[in-house]
């Protein structure tokens, strides 16, 4: 009987608090709902990209950053220089200039052969026209690198229109094809090189007195052999070669502006990226890329295949801003200067260090990834895929008729696509300041997105292909052609009103403000009284100069790094 009460005993108090963990429970579940309500919907504005480059499983070191999807609003137009309309390129001969035919010596010929990929080959023809000229010499077609590491068996006419190369510099250089026959025997001319950096004055003193007692000579691995400080229609004489006389062949051009035309399909506007993160290259740099003991054996074993090679401090490499840019730092540097996900990148590469696994995080921040193998067919391409040489042409071509043009390096590429794209109108060409930047990748997870994207484009300022960016006279003639840029004084009388001190304002701030980096990039190794450090195989300030190796007893290391 007393077991029967207390049974009845608890079932009553259970009875009781039923309704209280029914309405608790009904609360939690109300709660619930307004929360799922009033919070945001997950989506892609706190997408968290990751990248491992190449960890083993005991070092596992993982980037993780989180980034919105769009670029934000800018206070720039993003797709065009500013003050760009008030400048042209400008390279025609003054009256002072004499005509070919007034100064050219029957009995002086002159031939080159160059050396490295093909844009350092092209700053040697370039080159070629002008050393020409001062010693009054007829230059032959010069010859391209056929034996160095790119095994590339193209020659001047597979590259370039050689009838157009011909007449269109008629009248400043006589040009031949080949050297004419002496005595009904095939001519060999004498061999020798010249000094980096040579200039007038070195040319008359080194040069002319073996071509006037052998009247031909062959000046081999020729790139950068002249001073980037020549007078004035010498260097003119330059941009006409490099903007105007050097004109790819017809199979490139069509292929290129197909390539063109299919990007243009995807969207009105797009990035081109020249992305050069091959093992080679980094094995070269020194970096290190946070790859753990795997990166560390694989870039070690790469590099003790060159003995000539010192070790380097990777901190201090990357300190000073001589480590090209991984493809994700790529993509949050273009994320923070306000280009989103919806934007369309040509990439221009070789093998990336990596592979997909790099490549990852910057394909998640702009999913519209292409490159010529996935816009054109294997079929399209056979006539030009076993030539690197023309696939670099290609790239050239779609990289020159971008909307934009990025780089994660200061190779040969890099820097004449520059100058190139100063001269058609200041194109916009964004250089990471590697040296300002590298504090900031290191930290960016301590900091808020918009704290890092403010600093972003705080520090890249001076570093996007702006009028007046840099100073006329300062760095490779071929990477800023500072006396072939005029100003456009028809478009300046269009502005009636404008203040004409307000004319470039906003580009002398930017010098002012980042005079420290201008002259970190543009530093005195390119004073002819200095010795060159791209002979020494030095970096400067914030430039990657590591494809410029010539004194290098290994020429494959040096072929392999120029492009």
């Amino acid at each position: 009987m007393a077991f029967q009460r207390r049974r009845y005993n608890y079932y009553n108090r259970l009875r009781r608090l039923l309704p209280l963990i029914c309405a608790f429970s009904g609360a939690l579940l109300i709660l619930f709902a307004l929360l799922s309500i009033f919070s945001p919907p997950p989506d892609d504005s706190d997408r968290r990209i990751s990248i491992n480059y190449g960890a083993d499983d005991e070092k596992h070191v993982t980037v993780v950053f989180r980034v919105p999807t769009s670029g934000g609003r800018s206070d720039r137009n993003i797709w065009r220089s500013w003050n760009a309309e008030f400048f042209h390129g400008c390279c025609n001969a003054s009256t002072k200039f004499p005509h070919a035919k007034a100064i050219t010596r029957n009995d002086r010929y002159l031939a080159i052969a160059t050396s490295g990929g093909l844009n350092q080959q092209r700053t040697g023809i370039v080159d070629a026209v002008v050393a020409a000229r001062i010693l009054n010499a007829t230059l032959v077609i010069p010859k391209l690198d056929q034996k160095s590491y790119w095994k590339d068996a193209s020659d001047f006419s597979h590259i370039f229109q050689v009838d157009w190369f011909i007449s269109f510099l008629s009248k400043d250089v006589k040009i031949i094809e080949q050297l004419p026959p002496k005595g009904g025997r095939t001519w060999s001319p004498s061999r020798m090189r010249v000094p980096r950096k040579c200039n007038e004055k070195c040319y008359i003193n080194r040069v002319l007195p073996v071509l006037q007692k052998r009247h031909a000579v062959q000046l081999n691995k020729f790139d950068y052999r002249l001073s980037n400080k020549l007078r004035d229609d010498l260097q003119k004489l330059r941009c006409r070669v490099n903007y105007h006389a050097l004109k790819f062949t017809d199979p490139i051009l069509k292929m290129g502006n197909e390539l063109v035309r299919r990007m243009r399909l995807r969207s009105k506007h797009y990035i081109a990226l020249h992305l050069r993160f091959e093992p080679d290259m980094l094995a070269f740099s020194g970096c290190y890329y946070g790859g753990g003991d795997k990166e560390k054996k694989e870039l070690r074993s790469i590099r003790r295949r060159w003995k000539t090679l010192h070790v380097n401090n990777p901190e201090k490499q990357r300190r000073q801003g001589r480590c090209p840019l991984t493809p994700e730092e790529v993509g949050l540097m273009l994320r923070a200067l306000g280009y989103g996900s919806d934007v369309h990148i040509y990439v221009a590469s070789g093998e990336v260090y990596g592979g997909e696994e790099s490549l990852a995080p910057l394909k998640a921040l702009f999913p519209h990834f292409y490159s010529k193998d996935t816009i054109a067919t294997k079929e399209e391409l056979e006539p030009f895929s076993s030539y690197s040489s023309r696939m670099a042409a290609l790239d050239f071509l779609v990289c020159d008729e971008s909307d934009v043009f990025v780089t994660n390096n200061n190779g040969n590429m890099a820097r004449i696509l520059a100058g190139r794209r100063r001269y058609f109108g200041h194109k916009p060409t964004i250089r990471p300041n590697a040296k300002k930047l590298y504090k900031l990748f290191l930290s960016k997870e301590n900091t808020t997105w918009e704290e890092f994207a403010s600093r972003v484009r705080t520090f890249q300022k001076g570093f996007m292909g702006e009028p007046k960016e840099v100073r006329a006279g300062r760095g490779e003639f071929h990477e800023n052609p500072s006396t072939c840029i005029c100003n456009n004084t028809d478009a300046k009388a269009k502005e009636g009103n404008m203040d004409s001190r307000k004319i470039g304002k906003k580009n002398k701030v930017t010098n002012d403000e980042h005079k420290e980096d201008e002259d970190a990039e543009w530093s005195s190794d390119y004073e002819e009284d200095q010795t060159d450090l791209q002979d020494r195989g030095l970096y400067n300030g914030t430039r990657l100069d590591y494809e410029d190796m010539s004194s290098s007893d290994e020429p494959e290391l040096e072929e392999m790094l120029s492009d």
